[in-house]
């Protein structure tokens, strides 16, 4: 037997979860460490077990499949493959961006086909194009917003006289999102999309890091990992991890990593305050 893939069962009917753990009980490699009622409770999974792939519903009551990719932080995304009772979502989409997909009722030569799939990325270790590809299927399905360069200059957010913005506006077709800047938790950057999470919701933007930390105030978001700038007013708890590395645990009980890189600096910030 190979490596254990560490996974999660995400689906709001208790019948659909029990069959498909029947069927993954004849792969000896996956360990399903925890199942899922709802999009609440796949997040938390995510959180504390850390697993390496998850099956998960897109149609559930409440926070549905695609919030769940919003809500979790993209350095701890597992391998996902989605499973859907209906084939109205775009399925090109999906090929183009997922690394698989299960149509209900669920078929075992297609289980088998997603199965080979998670192989070769979990043995080539791919997890950060998956996650690319994730936010690229959001952005596709659900719509990206963009950083409205126009009002940030409006607002005198650049020129000689730096004044940092107070709001982040992002434009969404004819609306303006006007995001507080206050309000954000964090930020996760996959591909060429950004992830703003604030009060329990993720806008998906395409900008690029570097423009994120040339209108946010270094007093209060700082980057600690190559993919992640964080509010430190948000950070409770840092706990130390493999490798010199942290995990920051934010209000609300998410918890980003930190990189070995950004420590030190993080940690004078902290101390500083």
């Amino acid at each position: 037997m190979g490596d254990t893939i560490r996974a999660i069962i995400v689906d709001d009917e208790p019948l659909a979860r029990r069959g498909l753990e029947l069927r993954l009980a004849a792969y000896r490699e996956i360990q399903i460490v925890a199942q899922c009622a709802n999009g609440r409770e796949a997040v938390e999974a995510v959180a504390q077990h850390g697993p390496e792939l998850m099956f998960l519903d897109i149609e559930m009551p409440g926070i549905d499949g695609f919030e769940v990719l919003r809500r979790v932080p993209q350095t701890s995304m597992p391998m996902v493959v989605f499973v859907t009772a209906f084939d109205r979502y775009a399925i090109d989409a999906f090929d183009a961006h997922a690394l698989d997909y299960l149509l209900k009722p669920l078929v075992d030569e297609r289980l088998d086909r997603a199965m080979a799939h998670v192989r070769e990325q979990f043995k080539q270790r791919r997890s950060a194009r998956h996650r690319e590809q994730l936010v690229a299927l959001l952005a596709g399905i659900t719509g990206a917003g963009q950083l409205d360069a126009d009002e940030l200059l409006a607002r005198g957010a650049n020129g000689l006289s730096r004044r940092w913005p107070e709001v982040l506006p992002i434009r969404l077709g004819r609306e303006v999102i006007r995001l507080p800047v206050n309000v954000i938790d964090w930020i996760d950057a996959a591909g060429d999309y950004m992830c703003v999470h604030a009060e329990g919701r993720t806008h998906v933007v395409r900008a690029t890091m570097k423009q994120f930390e040339e209108q946010l105030d270094p007093a209060s978001f700082q980057r600690v990992h190559r993919s992640t700038i964080v509010n430190i007013h948000r950070i409770r708890r840092l706990k130390p991890h493999t490798n010199g590395e942290y995990f920051l645990t934010l209000e609300g009980g998410h918890e980003l990593k930190l990189s070995r890189s950004y420590r030190d600096r993080l940690e004078r910030i902290l101390g500083d305050r």
